[in-house]
C-alpha cells in the first residue's frame, strides 16, 4: 500500500520510498512506546496537501482513530505541522491539528530523510487535546518527550540516517538485560563531563544512573519516570521510558537533558524578585513617610483650602503607595487590579470619609492584572473620583452608596465609579477641577484610554477606558 501511494502521489525515488517500507515496518513499536497514534505522511504533488501512507495504533493505549487513515490527504489548513515539516525538514513540537475524523490533536513531528539530506517523509505522532487530557501532566510530558524518542527509534531502524547526532539531549538504550547498547554523542559528551573514560557502550545501567534507580523498578512501572538531580556542577532532569512490543520487555531508553543553565537562571530570576520587592517595599516606606510628614504638616495650618489641598496630595500618595506595597508582596511586575482597587476603597474610607457619614463603596466585576506602570496610574484615576465621590456626591447626605465596576475587554477594559449622590453641572466643573484635569491627563496620556462623565441629580457615572497590553 505504502509504496503503491508513493507512485501515485508523490516524486520519491525507489530507495526513497524502501526507506519509509523499513520504518512504517516498525510503527507499532514507536506507537507502542509513545503511547500514541503515529502515522508518515509524504509530500503530494500539490504544495498544499500531503498523504497518509502508513499508521500504526497503539497496543497499551487507547487509539483516537475508529477508521484508518491511510490514502487520506492531510490538507495544510488542519494540518500545519506535517507540511512545515515537510517544508524545512525541521521537527514541529506541539501544534495543534484537526484529524480527518475531525477531532483536535496535537502533532510532534519528526522529518525522515534520505542520504542526500532531501526530507523524504515524516513522522508524526498525536494526542488528544480534549478537556480532561489537556489537564493530565503525563500528556504534557509524552508531547515533549515522544519526538526525541521517536528520533532514537529511527536512527536504530536506519542507521544511515542518524537523526540521534542532532538532539540536544544524551540518549542511552538499555536492552532487556540492562545493558547499554547505544549512545548518542551528547551523551558520550556529557558521560565525559562527569570523568568517565571508558566507553560507555557495554555499560551496566546501574554504573550509568546518577538517582539512584534500579533497573527492575523501571522496568516495573508504567509511565515516564521523571527526576531532576545534581552531579557535581550540573543539574540534569533524567527521563525514564520502557520499551515494549506486543507486551514484550524490548528495552529501556534514558534522556538526560542538562539543565544547568535552566536552574541558574531560575536563581537569578529568584534573586531578581527578590531584589524587586525590596525596592518597592523601601518605595511604599518611603511615600508613606512622605505622606505621614505632609499629614503633621497640615495639622499646623489653619487654612482651610490650603488644608484641603494638603490632603489632596497626601491621598494620592497613599494612592500609589498602595500600588507599590502590593508589588512588595508579590515580588512581580504584574498585580491584580481588583486587589488594587479594594486597597484603595479602603485608603479613602479610612482618611477620606467624614466620621459622621455612610458612604458604601463596592468593587464589582472582573479580575486582571495589568503592569506596575498601568497600575499605579489607575489607582491615581480611581482614587481621585472616590475623593470627588465623597466630597462632592452627598453635601447634605450622611449616606450614599458608590460601586465601581471593573469590565475586562478584548483590547480595552473600563471602570466605572457610579455614585447615587446629587450630580453637578458636567461642563462647568470641567472648566477650574484640579482634579478631574489630572484624571483627563492620566486617562489620556498614560492609559491611552478616554473618560465619559454622566451627571443627573439622581447620580453620577464616570466610566474611563484603558489599552489592553
Amino acid at each position: 500500500m505504502l509504496r503503491e501511494l508513493c507512485y501515485m502521489h508523490t516524486n520519491l525515488t525507489d530507495s526513497d520510498i524502501h526507506r519509509l517500507e523499513n520504518i512504517a515496518a516498525n510503527l507499532p513499536i514507536i506507537a507502542d512506546l509513545v503511547k500514541a497514534d503515529v502515522f508518515i505522511d509524504c509530500m503530494t504533488r500539490d504544495p498544499n496537501a500531503a498523504i497518509v501512507v502508513a499508521e500504526a495504533k497503539p497496543s497499551t493505549y487507547p487509539s483516537m482513530y475508529k477508521y484508518t487513515v491511510v490514502g487520506e490527504l492531510a490538507l495544510r489548513e488542519n494540518e500545519p505541522a506535517a507540511l512545515r515539516t515537510l517544508e524545512i525538514g525541521m521537527a514541529t513540537r506541539d501544534l495543534k491539528a484537526i484529524t480527518q475524523e475531525n477531532m483536535s490533536v496535537k502533532q510532534n513531528v519528526v522529518p525522515i530523510k534520505n542520504d542526500e539530506g532531501k526530507t523524504i517523509g515524516v513522522l508524526i505522532m498525536e494526542q488528544d487535546i480534549t478537556e480532561h487530557v489537556n489537564q493530565n501532566k503525563h500528556m504534557e510530558i509524552l508531547a515533549e518527550t515522544a519526538e526525541q524518542l521517536t528520533e532514537t527509534l529511527i536512527s536504530f531502524m536506519d542507521k544511515e540516517n542518524n537523526i540521534t547526532y542532532h538532539v540536544n539531549d544524551a540518549i542511552v538504550m538499555f536492552d532487556k538485560q540492562g545493558i547499554a547498547t547505544f549512545a548518542n554523542p551528547m551523551a558520550d559528551e556529557l558521560y565525559r563531563k562527569l570523568g568517565y573514560r571508558d566507553n560507555i557502550i557495554g555499560m551496566n545501567f546501574n554504573n550509568l544512573v546518577f538517582d539512584g534507580s534500579v533497573f527492575d523498578k523501571v522496568i516495573g512501572e508504567q509511565s515516564f519516570n521523571i527526576r531532576e538531580i545534581d552531579v557535581g556542577k550540573l543539574s540534569l532532569q533524567v527521563k525514564y521510558a520502557v520499551v515494549k512490543q506486543k507486551n514484550r520487555l524490548v528495552g529501556v531508553i534514558m534522556l538526560i537533558r542538562d539543565i544547568t543553565e535552566v536552574k541558574e537562571k531560575e536563581k537569578e530570576l529568584i534573586l531578581k524578585s527578590v531584589a524587586i520587592r525590596e525596592i518597592h517595599h523601601r518605595v511604599k516606606n518611603n511615600l508613606q513617610t512622605i505622606a505621614s510628614l505632609l499629614r503633621l504638616q497640615s495639622r499646623r495650618i489653619d487654612d482651610e483650602l490650603a488644608k484641603k489641598s494638603f490632603h489632596e496630595s497626601i491621598s494620592r500618595i497613599l494612592s500609589i503607595a498602595v500600588t507599590h506595597e502590593i508589588l512588595a508582596q508579590n515580588g512581580v511586575d504584574d498585580v491584580d487590579i481588583k486587589t488594587i482597587l479594594s486597597r484603595i476603597k479602603d485608603s479613602t474610607l479610612d482618611y477620606g470619609l467624614a466620621p459622621h457619614k455612610r458612604i458604601q463603596i463596592e468593587i464589582q466585576g472582573d479580575s486582571f492584572t495589568v503592569d506596575s506602570d498601568k497600575a499605579t496610574s489607575i489607582a491615581l484615576v480611581v482614587n481621585e473620583l472616590l475623593q470627588n465621590c465623597l466630597e462632592y456626591a452627598f453635601p447634605d447626605r450622611d449616606s450614599g452608596s458608590i460601586e465601581v465596576w471593573i469590565r475586562k475587554g478584548s483590547m480595552y477594559s473600563s471602570i466605572s465609579i457610579i455614585d447615587n449622590g446629587v450630580g453637578f453641572n458636567v461642563y462647568e466643573v470641567r472648566q477650574g477641577s484640579l482634579g478631574l484635569k489630572i484624571v483627563n491627563s492620566i486617562v489620556r496620556d498614560k492609559l491611552s484610554g478616554d473618560l465619559h462623565i454622566d451627571s443627573t441629580p439622581a447620580g453620577t457615572k464616570i466610566i474611563f477606558d484603558f489599552k489592553n497590553e
